[in-house]
């Protein structure tokens, strides 16, 4: 499970985990779609409660900056797999993994800071599912 064509296939998976955040968080930029967005914050600041409204237009505006970056994000993750990977196999799985380790750090640590510790446990089932394999090199 660890060759290269597996590896390439996972990068995919992991374009998808990301790059799926993006339409999430851009309908929170209207209230008339914002809901799909306030139910992902509400899941990600456990319990959900109905504490996270999406009213506030900065907010809104910060679900447009967001959405915008993970769905970029994801689409890069994508195009590394299927133009730069055959190329470069170990520097593809090595600059992803680098880019959800630091992903993981800065948004669990703001996480913490921000008193929704309960994303930073959520983020850790995110960090494995979208690195999985990646975690080591190919063997072939």
């Amino acid at each position: 499970m660890r060759s290269r064509a597996f590896h390439k296939f996972w990068l995919k998976v992991a374009a998808l985990i990301v790059g799926s955040f993006g339409p999430v968080f851009f309908l929170g930029t209207m209230i008339a779609t914002a809901e799909p967005a306030r139910l992902t914050l509400d899941l990600l600041s456990w319990p959900i409660d109905g504490s996270v409204t999406y009213a506030a237009s900065d907010t809104r505006f910060l679900s447009a900056l967001t959405g915008g970056f993970l769905l970029g994000w994801g689409v890069m993750i994508w195009c590394l797999s299927a133009w730069v990977h055959d190329a470069a196999p170990e520097g593809v799985r090595r600059a992803v993994v680098t880019g959800l380790t630091a992903w993981f750090c800065l948004d669990s640590a703001g996480s913490l800071a921000s008193g929704n510790a309960p994303n930073a446990v959520i983020n850790v089932l995110v960090l494995l599912s979208a690195v999985g394999p990646l975690w080591w090199p190919a063997r072939d």
